[in-house]
């Protein structure tokens, strides 16, 4: 593995997006720590009311999302007025929200993980311990507004390792 320390010019949000299962907490683990800043997974920010209708295999409607995106918005801001720079594993399935994101302080930085619908099941499928089922693999897709219209979202595709996908990420930023 590369042992290079890379540096942010100024405080930013990484932002790893993708369905549920795409591996977008490991890889914005994997850049925190290479980039020694701050992680933080979207799903914690959930109310323990929106984690249990998932969890009893039923999807978030738009109206369920919305505050918790503005929660996340909330805390970009907070992190960044304070100099901080961190990544975020968040969904990012709807262009509203991702628009609410863009609308926090200071420079942000989006990589969309992708991959066929096979792969990211067999993942759901071998992964324990987490709230989302692979039952609701198909609402994720069908809630995704692909990104295609968004130049600032960098594709990466989940075929290659994490490692792979840690230094494809990370060659987008200055040495």
């Amino acid at each position: 593995m590369n042992t290079c320390n890379y540096s942010l010019a100024e405080p930013t949000a990484i932002i790893v997006m993708g369905v549920s299962g795409s591996g977008k907490t490991t890889l914005a683990q994997h850049l925190a720590k290479r980039l020694g800043i701050a992680f933080l997974d979207a799903d914690d920010f959930h109310p323990a009311t929106n984690k249990a209708h998932m969890a009893s295999g039923k999807p978030l409607t738009d109206a369920m999302r919305l505050p918790w995106v503005d929660i996340l918005r909330q805390r970009l801001n907070t992190e960044i007025t304070a100099g901080r720079s961190l990544t975020l594993a968040f969904s990012g399935l709807r262009k509203s929200h991702r628009e609410l994101l863009r609308q926090s302080q200071g420079q942000k930085v989006f990589f969309h993980l992708t991959g066929t619908k096979a792969l990211i099941a067999e993942r759901m499928i071998a992964r324990s311990g987490h709230f989302m089922p692979e039952s609701l693999l198909d609402s994720q897709f069908d809630a995704l507004e692909p990104p295609i219209s968004e130049p600032d979202i960098i594709p990466l595709h989940i075929e290659h390792s994490i490692e792979q996908l840690t230094e494809q990420a990370l060659s987008h930023f200055h040495r």
